[in-house]
């Protein structure tokens, strides 16, 4: 237990949803809870867990810790927000996120809005199709986000560059970096004059 104490400690927690299970069984019906868990540090690892116990802290406590073990790494730019357009899916529930521009904040709500704001994204817009279920909207977010890539990433295993990849060109250098490519150009070119020089006059004394 002292171990799960301190990954808690390191981690921040939510509850997203917490509902009563009722089980039928030939003794009669049978209650429980039923606690949805998101944990995340806020820079980029994340994670979902349900927990079911007679108690909602028990239920709560074993959905954190389930949720711990469940942890991903998601990658991220620097303004907060997610590399490029995905979707994700998971049962009957669709979810489309959109990178978005800094200072949007987190267009998004219910459970959604959880797994994105404990995975450290600032910036997205994200849009819920189809089912409304939480458990399957916080799990499709979760594989949206698992397959989440870098533009350098995709550019290495697809063996192509950087501006075929995007279909754009990279920004040319600057007026201030050729200038400094030219001095040290100069620099180079006159210390390599200096060192010739040096060179004959050793030669000459050597003859005489």
């Amino acid at each position: 237990m002292k171990g799960i104490d301190q990954k808690e400690k390191a981690h921040n927690h939510k509850v997203v949803e917490i509902r009563r299970v009722c089980k039928v069984g030939k003794g009669g019906k049978t209650l429980r809870f039923r606690a949805l868990v998101v944990v995340g540090n806020q820079q980029g690892i994340v994670g979902i867990g349900i927990g079911k116990a007679n108690q909602v802290l028990n239920a709560i406590r074993k959905g954190q810790y389930r949720a711990i073990q469940n942890r991903i790494h998601i990658p991220l730019t620097r303004t907060k927000t997610i590399p490029h357009q995905i979707k994700g899916s998971y049962g009957a529930s669709l979810i489309l996120l959109r990178p978005a521009a800094p200072g949007s904040g987190v267009i998004a709500g219910g459970a959604i809005r959880a797994v994105l704001e404990l995975a450290g994204i600032r910036n997205i817009l994200a849009k819920q199709i189809n089912s409304k279920n939480k458990v399957n909207t916080a799990k499709a977010t979760l594989y949206a986000l698992q397959n989440l890539r870098y533009l350098t990433v995709t550019a290495k295993l697809r063996k192509l560059t950087l501006e075929r990849l995007t279909n754009r060109k990279l920004k040319a250098k600057s007026n201030s970096d050729e200038k400094l490519n030219q001095k040290t150009l100069i620099t180079n070119n006159s210390n390599e004059l200096i060192k010739k020089n040096v060179k004959k006059k050793v030669q000459v004394k050597d003859n005489k």
